[in-house]
């Protein structure tokens, strides 16, 4: 049995959950983008992903727009530890962006790190379409990108990350104000679902 997480909306069951999730998070993702206020934060800062998270949960989850407190793993790769997890992400926004590579392998480690409890997905694929736009006026249309394509290359990018770099920039375009491309990065979210907890002793 799932589950389900601890919410501002007092929802019992894993399935309701998820879809009124959805709802709020696609309605604030589209606010985001069409009030400007995604392009006042500063692109590949940490407190950029912090208030991209925020701005998408806040009417969810008391969480939101802060760092996880426990380990979580999905499958068998288990996402950086809580005790590491300060100064990996300190470490991440360090790291350069300034051509695409360097780009990709910036959102590679956010991957690594996964800084929190639920959401990351939709939030840190807006985080990195905002460090595009701003390096190299593009962004990826995620609608061109298979997305058992994308799961198998994410899950390998830590080691090699030569695949998920083919996949995103084949799927790059100049299209940066159009709301349908930005929106496809928020429809991913939904086909891949469930963290498992556990607990420090257990590494």
């Amino acid at each position: 049995m799932s589950v389900v997480l601890e919410n501002k909306l007092h929802i019992s069951d894993s399935t309701e959950l998820a879809r009124v999730e959805e709802q709020i998070s696609k309605k604030k993702a589209a606010l985001l983008f069409e009030s400007g206020y995604l392009h006042t934060l500063q692109a590949g800062t940490l407190d950029s992903l912090l208030e991209i998270h925020r701005y998408l949960f806040d009417e969810i989850y008391d969480f939101a727009g802060k760092i996880r407190g426990i380990n979580i793993a999905k499958g068998n790769f288990r996402f950086a530890s809580v005790m590491y997890l300060r100064a990996a992400l300190d470490h991440i926004e360090k790291m350069p962006q300034s051509t695409f590579d360097e780009i990709v392998e910036k959102y590679v480690e956010m991957n690594v790190a996964h800084p929190f409890r639920e959401g990351n997905g939709r939030s840190t694929r807006i985080w990195l379409d905002l460090i595009l736009k701003q390096e190299l006026n593009m962004v990826v249309d995620w609608s061109r990108i298979d997305k058992d394509d994308y799961l198998l290359a994410m899950e390998r990018s830590p080691i090699k990350d030569i695949e998920i770099k083919h996949l995103l920039k084949g799927a790059l375009t100049d299209k940066i104000n159009d709301r349908e491309v930005y929106m496809k990065g928020i429809d991913y979210s939904y086909y891949y679902e469930g963290y498992t907890v556990y607990k420090a002793e257990e590494l």
